[in-house]
């Protein structure tokens, strides 16, 4: 589907609700760039577990401060998979960022002022020419209040959990229920409370809660969306 506008769409969520499959998929679909926001503060997360700036949930912020404007954070895409990795100081760490221990200390991470300054700035640059579909947390409140669409996906808890539960089984990765449930419960209060950027819903972003939707059928209602608001050709 080609849109005869060139847009930016803002995908925002809690964790675990697959905006960044939907995003993708859309992305793959119009022809657009998706970017994974989320996945920008993971790979900043990852770099402070690799060099030991965090211990007992607390960062030193004097250690990574000097480091952050050296980082070099971009998306490669990898046509043998179908999506945009993510990479860092030139090294693929779409995979390490996935694991639970990055998980667990993202949220910490994020509400660093200069950490999401940073991010916001490289996040605005890449939609400068629109064509993109960009998911996080901020998206439709903060890096695009002005985008063309919002959306903000949502969905239970427990099945949000669930989901994730079996994400990580299937990718090998040993962990319990519960502690997937209490990573989300502690995730989703951190995304919600913090004083910078805080997750909320955009006024005028279109809700949909995927709680009993599979990814086509919420893939689908999306696609709708764009067709009803945007002249398009097949």
């Amino acid at each position: 589907m080609r849109l005869l506008k060139d847009i930016i769409i803002a995908i925002d969520g809690y964790s675990s609700c697959g905006k960044s499959t939907l995003a993708r998929n859309l992305a793959k679909c119009l022809g657009y760039r998706h970017i994974d926001t989320g996945a920008m503060y993971r790979a900043i997360t990852l770099y402070c577990l690799e060099n030991n700036y965090i211990k007992n949930n607390e960062i030193n912020i004097d250690l990574l401060l000097p480091k952050l404007e050296q980082l070099n954070i971009d998306f490669k895409y990898n046509e043998k998979q179908g999506i945009n990795e993510i990479y860092l100081n030139n090294r693929s760490v779409e995979s390490l960022i996935r694991e639970p221990v990055v998980s667990d200390h993202a949220s910490i991470v994020s509400k660093i002022p200069q950490v999401r300054a940073l991010l916001v700035r490289l996040q605005q640059k890449m939609g400068e020419k629109k064509r993109i579909v960009m998911d996080g947390r901020d998206i439709g409140t903060v890096v695009f209040p002005n985008a063309d669409i919002k959306f903000f996906m949502t969905a239970k808890p427990e099945i949000r959990a669930q989901r994730r539960y079996k994400e990580l089984v299937e990718n090998g990765i040993t962990i319990s229920l519960d502690e997937v449930s209490k990573n989300i419960e502690e995730r989703d209060y951190l995304d919600t409370h913090r004083s910078i950027s805080p997750l909320v819903q955009a006024n005028d972003a279109i809700v949909i809660d995927n709680s009993f939707l599979t990814k086509e059928q919420q893939f689908n209602q999306v696609l709708e969306v764009l067709k009803a608001k945007f002249p398009y050709e097949n």
